[in-house]
């Protein structure tokens, strides 16, 4: 014994694993590994990284490629200012003022070159059409001082120039206009709601588990700031490439994932974390797929939060989303609210924890049919970590006793008899077996 012993240990030596390794790995991955002519065990390669169609901050990875019909963004020009990069929209905004104070300074010069008041600017009884306007310079200055409203007072047009006076007008009117698009765009720009979706945060990871004898699944929200979001509303879609029964290949079809829209659970009122939960059911695109048919799958879950932010009014939306393997099965979230003095507390540090509990690995349609069956009724009422005192069975025993005997029971549950003070009809009750079989 200690020689068989001794030549399993130089065998596991040689392939550089040890025997306590081996029994840690579970049996689909032991029985997936192969022998090289090395000895050396290999493991099934790894899923190939895939390319996300929402990142985890909620930026889409699409890019638009070969827009001949770039006309387009000028017919919105407003919206294209505003949808630009910062640096890009400050130097739009600088060269704005520029030219338009430029091409005025050129036309207040251009006057004054025509009625000679570059030349006869110093002479006496000369009146000139803006006072104190000798060069292109000055007359630069002059259109800064009429389009900001500065008025230093030093350059001022005179009431014999008309042509100057209708020029002034044209620039206040056009200067009064510049100023609306431009601090109109930049305000916008500003008040964004983009960053108030900086503060809305989504789980790392989504799990699948059992709830009220359904399987679910589910991931969590919550939102850090103390100004709440109204009428905050969240969807989920289903992200992933299908054939039809014609043959044709649709990428990255996308598919609606009932997360409450029908019985209003889609509305939130986001003071503290929310668990958000989609049952799956017949009308769940994961009806029909199992444990071990999900981690051949390859889809992706997104995840879009939208509401208005409270302080401003304007729409607010937070995006997110889950790859296949961000999605875990058989775990929940741990518990982050807790009761204090006179307030409740959100722990944050235990935001995305989750918690491993017993879960069929059956799909849920699986699970739909054993529980119609019945044998599968005491076994649900275990799958939670916490034991509970009765199961669904003998409850429902309970439940369907014979009126009669329940009466006996009070009686002899009054009359203080042998069993005290215990209830005589759930003391008579024997814990039903756990059947074969239960679920991993």
């Amino acid at each position: 014994m200690a020689g068989d012993s001794r030549v399993l240990m130089d065998h596991n030596m040689e392939i550089g694993v040890t025997p306590a390794q081996v029994k840690k790995l579970p049996k689909h991955l032991r029985e997936a590994q192969i022998s090289t002519e090395r000895t050396h065990l290999i493991s099934d390669p790894a899923k190939k990284p895939r390319q996300r169609y929402v990142q985890k901050d909620g930026k889409c990875n699409v890019h638009h490629g070969n827009v001949q019909e770039t006309y387009r963004y000028l017919s919105d020009l407003f919206t294209t200012l505003v949808d630009l990069r910062w640096r890009l929209s400050l130097f739009i905004f600088t060269l704005v003022y520029v030219v338009n104070w430029l091409f005025f300074g050129f036309l207040w010069w251009l006057i004054a070159l025509i009625r000679g008041d570059l030349v006869h600017a110093d002479e006496e009884g000369w009146t000139p059409c803006v006072e104190n306007l000798n060069s292109f310079v000055s007359a630069f200055l002059f259109s800064i001082e009429t389009e900001t409203t500065i008025g230093y007072g030093y350059r001022v047009i005179t009431e014999k120039c008309p042509e100057g006076i209708i020029l002034l007008l044209v620039q206040a009117i056009l200067g009064s206009i510049v100023n609306a698009m431009m601090v109109g765009c930049m305000f916008v720009k500003i008040s964004q709601p983009k960053n108030r979706a900086e503060t809305l945060m989504f789980s790392h990871k989504a799990v699948i588990s059992v709830r009220d004898n359904k399987m679910c699944l589910m991931f969590r929200v919550g939102d850090l700031r103390n100004s709440h979001i109204v009428e905050a509303s969240i969807r989920a879609k289903l992200i992933r490439s299908q054939q039809t029964k014609e043959g044709e290949f649709i990428p990255l079809n996308q598919t609606d994932i009932n997360i409450g829209f029908d019985t209003g659970d889609d509305r939130l009122f986001l003071v503290s974390p929310l668990i958000i939960s989609h049952e799956i059911n017949e009308k769940s695109p994961f009806w029909e797929m199992s444990l071990a048919q999900m981690e051949k799958e390859e889809f992706e879950i997104v995840v879009i939060l939208e509401g208005m932010v409270e302080a401003t009014g304007m729409t607010c939306q937070a995006r997110s989303s889950y790859l296949d393997t961000e999605v875990l099965w058989g775990y929940r979230f741990t518990p982050v609210l807790s009761l204090e003095k006179g307030f409740y507390e959100v722990d944050y540090n235990n935001f995305h924890d989750v918690y491993e509990t017993n879960t069929p690995t059956c799909s849920a349609k699986e699970l739909a049919a054993k529980l119609r069956e019945g044998p599968l009724l005491p076994q649900l009422s275990l799958l939670s970590p916490e034991p509970k005192i009765h199961t669904f069975d003998t409850l429902n025993r309970l439940s369907k006793q014979d009126p009669l005997s329940q009466d006996e029971d009070k009686e002899e549950r009054d009359s203080g008899g042998d069993r005290g003070e215990t209830n005589g009809s759930a003391a008579a009750l024997e814990e039903p077996p756990l059947a074969d079989g239960l679920p991993d």
